[in-house]
């Protein structure tokens, strides 16, 4: 069922033309692992590898996020991988509110339909959206990285643990070390649940 019901949305979206930025792209990047997974990351946007592969975080970042996962003995194939947007922005810029209003249905039903225990968002803007569909106020990543904020709706009871972006740790290598503690914090939840 679950699996029928995310082709669904899958071929919605590879028929998409609510932004402009289908016009652009190689591949739509639906997401991408386990529907079954207790965790979902959520990303912001395909970069020109994911483009071209269809696939999330198949580049620098991608390798990144590997490693962190690694670190608290995860790989792709146990959790399920998705971005606000499922298509490139031209050179990589940042998403447009029109975009992310435009796309992030297509997100609402993956979350709905995976169900996941734990979201952990990566950067600001998937950080942003998801924190205030939940109704929090939050501030920066720079500020609320590695805090777990407890949602509990009708529908949904789950933690939400925002993360730097693993890009942000290609530019600045400190970061790195930032994203590996918070990897800790999700681990400890993960035992937890």
């Amino acid at each position: 069922m679950q699996e029928e019901e995310l082709e669904e949305v899958s071929k919605e979206v590879i028929n998409c033309e609510r932004c402009t930025l289908f016009k652009e792209r190689t591949n739509p990047v639906f997401g991408a692992g386990s529907i079954t997974s207790d965790i979902m990351f959520i990303g912001e946007a395909p970069g020109r590898n994911e483009d071209l592969k269809g696939l999330p975080f198949v580049g620098a970042a991608g390798k990144i996020l590997d490693e962190l996962l690694q670190s608290i003995d995860l790989k792709r194939n146990d959790v399920y991988i998705a971005n606000i947007l499922k298509c490139r922005p031209p050179g990589n810029r940042d998403p447009k509110n029109e975009e992310i209003k435009a796309c992030t249905p297509y997100l609402d039903r993956q979350i709905e339909i995976i169900h996941p225990k734990i979201i952990s968002t990566l950067g600001n803007f998937a950080s942003k959206y998801i924190m205030e569909s939940f109704g929090i106020t939050a501030g920066s990543i720079s500020k609320i990285h590695g805090k777990v904020f407890a949602v509990s709706t009708l529908i949904v009871q789950v933690r939400v643990i925002p993360l730097y972006h693993p890009a942000a740790a290609v530019y600045n290598p400190n970061l790195k070390g930032i994203l590996i503690k918070d990897f800790k914090i999700l681990d400890e939840l993960l035992k937890k649940i």
